[in-house]
């Protein structure tokens, strides 16, 4: 419990939080990603990219003990479920239909960035309960449908179960390193798979070979503004094909060139030397873990797509001893290039007490979806069985 030298402060602009201290906190978390640093996420805010008037109203949290920082999250007043990666579009639905208004919604989650991770920065257990009491408080007082915690980690879920917040589950697709089978070389990688994904592989990398199109990757500092303005032309061009508006504004990346570059790799596609994609993958060189973010091309060629934002990324991962490349949000097409299913978790407490009752008897009936889904996938892993030997 909050004692008398505890303050809990509401901020609706996170540079009024100490940078220093929100990252210090980080630190100290089980499942620390760079999208939780202070520098990313006020990034997206002073970018104009997550902001009131994009449906994203920064409600940071903060927990304060004698002055210092012990506990905060990230939190927003959602006026829609875009750019959150967790479905919840037929809730909202059902509470329009009862005459109930879903938004606006409370979300302690990275923007538009699906990464699992620690969302509720504590000192402790203890810290975390009460940082996440705190935020069901905030969306109790201003009468909110409901609030939302999304891609967390399993210390946060601890507090989530403590605090009775509706548990529900989701499927990712990672490349993990294989301990008992180590690779350095993407042929070596190749020669761990079936011989048909393997030969499928190879084929469509030859394909854009064949296309004469070549890749060079540049990491941190060797990303210099021509490349992040090419970049960014290329990731509107991606959202103009899908008929939608790009969430992320060119001066966010600017702001990561400036304060993030060690974190970011960008592999840039080239043919007689003129650029005609890229793809954009986060790295943090702490953990050896990599993520998929981003990609966009000028003009179609066949299988651009795979080489840009798996092949390539693969590659480097296993070249520079990287442990994990996380491939983003959906898509079982990615177990074919050997990103292999990984459970997620979200928590959410709905305010009403029959719509709680009603999503919680879906989420139980959804949960058992989800672990049949995944048990199936599992079993058409694209690796080699041990009975087939090398």
């Amino acid at each position: 419990m909050t004692g008398s030298n505890d303050v809990i402060r509401v901020h609706d602009d996170p540079a009024s939080i100490d940078p220093q201290a929100w990252n210090a906190l980080l630190a100290q978390q089980a499942r620390p990603t760079p999208f939780m640093r202070h520098e990313y996420l006020a990034a997206l805010h002073a970018s104009g990219s997550a902001v009131a008037r994009a449906g994203w109203l920064p409600q940071w949290i903060t927990l304060h003990r004698d002055g210092r920082l012990y506990a905060a999250a990230p939190a927003y007043l959602k006026s829609h479920s875009y750019g959150e990666y967790v479905f919840d579009w037929a809730w909202a639905d059902a509470y329009q239909r009862h005459g109930l208004a879903y938004y606006p919604k409370l979300l302690v989650a990275v923007p538009f960035t699906p990464v699992p991770g620690s969302r509720l920065l504590a000192v402790d257990a203890e810290a975390r309960v009460q940082l996440l009491a705190a935020l069901q408080a905030h969306a109790q007082g201003h009468e909110l449908s409901s609030a939302h915690l999304l891609f967390h980690d399993e210390a946060d879920a601890e507090a989530a179960r403590a605090l009775g917040w509706m548990p529900r589950q989701g499927i990712q697709f990672h490349w993990t390193a294989d301990d008992a089978q180590p690779v350095s070389t993407m042929a070596d990688y190749l020669a761990t798979m079936q011989r048909e994904k393997r030969k499928k592989i190879q084929q469509e990398r030859r394909k854009v070979a064949d296309a004469g199109v070549q890749f060079t990757a540049h990491a941190g500092p060797e990303i210099d503004a021509s490349l992040w303005d090419f970049f960014h032309h290329c990731y509107r061009l991606t959202y103009r094909a899908h008929h939608s508006s790009p969430y992320l504004t060119r001066d966010f990346f600017d702001r990561m060139a400036a304060t993030m570059a060690g974190h970011w790799v960008m592999f840039v596609a080239r043919r007689a030397g003129q650029r005609l994609g890229c793809s954009l993958i986060a790295i943090d060189p702490a953990t050896r873990e990599a993520y998929g973010r981003y990609w966009g091309c000028t003009e179609y060629i066949p299988c651009l797509h795979f080489e840009a934002c798996y092949y390539q990324p693969l590659q480097w991962c296993i070249e520079h001893g990287y442990r994990r490349f996380e491939g983003g949000a959906q898509g079982e097409h990615k177990m074919a290039r050997g990103l292999m299913p990984v459970g997620t978790a979200s928590a959410h407490w709905l305010a009403h007490p029959q719509f709680a009752r009603a999503v919680q008897d879906f989420l139980s009936r959804e949960a058992s979806g989800i672990e049949a889904y995944a048990d199936e996938l599992r079993e058409h892993s694209p690796f080699k069985s041990a009975a087939e030997g090398p």
